[in-house]
């Protein structure tokens, strides 16, 4: 059992301690072949059965697997000064050729089915991974889902928050307020990518007494109407007019791109390949560049839009705008336009604000180890039942895999020992150095290279740190390679003749 599982879990709590320890092998077993099933991961029939057994048992869900990981990243999380909670869905094809995944619902289409898995996680801003707080998992109903687009529309055009998909986007932010509570040292800052422009949201998060609330940076999709300077606050409406004779109201993306070019800065912007028509129209490719960008600031009254049985207030909010004036030929140029709590008096917090949103990157990745890593979709189980709760061991590997990596990189000088176990970093130098393990103690940064060789990093001039991909891959091998050493350890060689 690798001692990073037992830390991991110590507060689990499935009400048999049979039934916990059954929960540290799994994810222990899974950890060491994240993109393998359970035949494969597991170490013999017994307990290839204990595993689907823990899968059927009707005291572990998703939310009692996440419980005691929750309570591990928020103690990594308090030690930090700032953490980053991204918030983000992804939508996760078991589509089958000859069955259909009993309780999994439709996607964009009627021939995929599946889930979608709505996850904050928490980093630092150094993008360091610390680990899923709240995960929402769901189906769509497939009646629901056949309906026509005009009665579709019909229906949202009457419904509440609680009753459109899109409250996963407040119910998040909720949680980071709840996180917030729990962590009174350390300022919590919820990321947000478009999606993510709720208007309750920005309400949920104006000042209350009593109430510790989190900050938030939201990359805003829509140009919501501001209140006239004139008009006080918490007055007006979707449905209000200017007064005869004054000037019709301002709108958001106008209004900020009026104020003065406070900055010019450099980002990374990474490659983004469509996987279908409706994704390109929504989201066009690019190829990854570096990009020259000005940042403009503000401080707007959004204007409150209609809601069936309720009126809004006014919210006023801080805006940045992060704009590309000249991008390269056949290229979009990049634009955010960055709703926030955090201040934006200076140069130094409009870049802040910027910094932050660009940590929202990492929840891909995440997703990505999560498909690719985990090969989460692969998953044969024939039940929801089953399904959510493999999803949540997946969701704790995937962390793990990218906290290894980030930790590697950001915190080189580290004994290796606070991520690998003593015969793990053995294993692993003796086969990649051809040499015996040293004496004194490697560090993670070296260690976590010599993982990554056996995942395939090259180390060539010019390649960067190494990838989640070479990682994952190069943690299975590690597994067997360990064991290998153990077993040489423990037996020696055979005698001659």
């Amino acid at each position: 059992m690798q001692t990073w599982v037992d830390d991991e879990l110590a507060t689990a709590d499935l009400g048999d301690q049979r039934l916990n320890q059954r929960f540290r092998l799994v994810l222990d077993r899974l950890s060491q072949k994240p993109s393998l099933k359970f035949p494969a991961a597991c170490r013999g029939q017994a307990e290839i059965q204990a595993a689907y057994r823990f899968l059927d048992n009707d005291r572990v869900t998703a939310d009692k697997v996440l419980a005691p990981h929750r309570t591990a990243t928020l103690a990594r999380l308090r030690a930090q000064p700032v953490a980053l909670l991204i918030q983000d869905t992804t939508d996760l094809d078991v589509t089958r050729k000859q069955e259909r995944m009993a309780g999994a619902g439709p996607l964009n289409d009627e021939a995929h089915v599946g889930f979608y898995d709505h996850v904050l996680v928490a980093v630092t801003p150094a993008q360091v991974m610390l680990g899923v707080l709240d995960a929402q998992i769901w189906a769509r109903d497939p009646e629901e889902f056949a309906r026509s687009a005009a009665v579709k529309a019909q229906a949202r055009k009457t419904k509440t928050i609680e009753e459109k998909e899109s409250v996963r986007w407040l119910e998040g932010y909720r949680h980071a307020c709840q996180v917030a509570a729990e962590a009174p040292d350390t300022q919590i800052v919820c990321v947000s990518d478009s999606e993510g422009d709720v208007y309750e949201c920005f309400e949920a998060a104006q000042p209350a007494d009593g109430q510790r609330k989190a900050d938030w940076i939201v990359r805003a999709c829509q140009n919501r109407a501001l209140l006239p300077a004139a008009t006080p606050e918490g007055t007006g409406g979707e449905g209000a007019t200017a007064a005869a004779g004054a000037a019709p109201a301002p709108d958001l993306w106008s209004q900020v791109a009026q104020a003065a070019v406070l900055t010019t800065l450099t980002i990374e912007v990474s490659r983004r390949e469509p996987k279908s028509k409706d994704d390109r129209k929504r989201k066009p490719p690019r190829s990854a560049r570096t990009a020259v960008v000005s940042g403009r600031a503000a401080v707007v009254t959004l204007r409150p839009p209609a809601r069936p049985g309720r009126k809004l207030a006014a919210v006023t909010v801080h805006a940045v705008l992060v704009r590309e004036d000249k991008p390269p030929a056949g290229e979009a140029p990049i634009e955010w336009l960055l709703l926030t709590s955090l201040p934006i008096a200076t140069v130094e917090e409009v870049l802040r604000v910027v910094e932050g949103y660009c940590c929202r990157w990492q929840i891909e990745i995440y997703f990505r180890v999560l498909k690719s890593g985990c090969n989460v979709e692969a998953s044969q189980l024939e039940h929801a039942r089953r399904f959510e709760p493999f999803l949540a061991l997946c969701m704790i590997v995937a962390w793990r895999v990218l906290y290894t990596m980030r930790l590697g990189r950001e915190c080189p000088e580290l004994p290796c020992t606070v991520v690998f176990e003593d015969d793990e970093w053995r294993a692993v130098y003796a086969v990649v150095t051809n040499a015996p393990p040293p004496t004194t103690l490697p560090t993670l940064g070296e260690v976590v290279l010599l993982v990554a060789t056996l995942g395939g990093y090259q180390h060539r001039k010019g390649d960067g740190p190494p990838g989640p991909k070479a990682l994952w891959v190069g943690l299975q091998r590690l597994t067997d390679l360990t064991l290998a050493w153990q077993a040489f350890a423990q037996h020696g060689p055979r005698p001659a003749g």
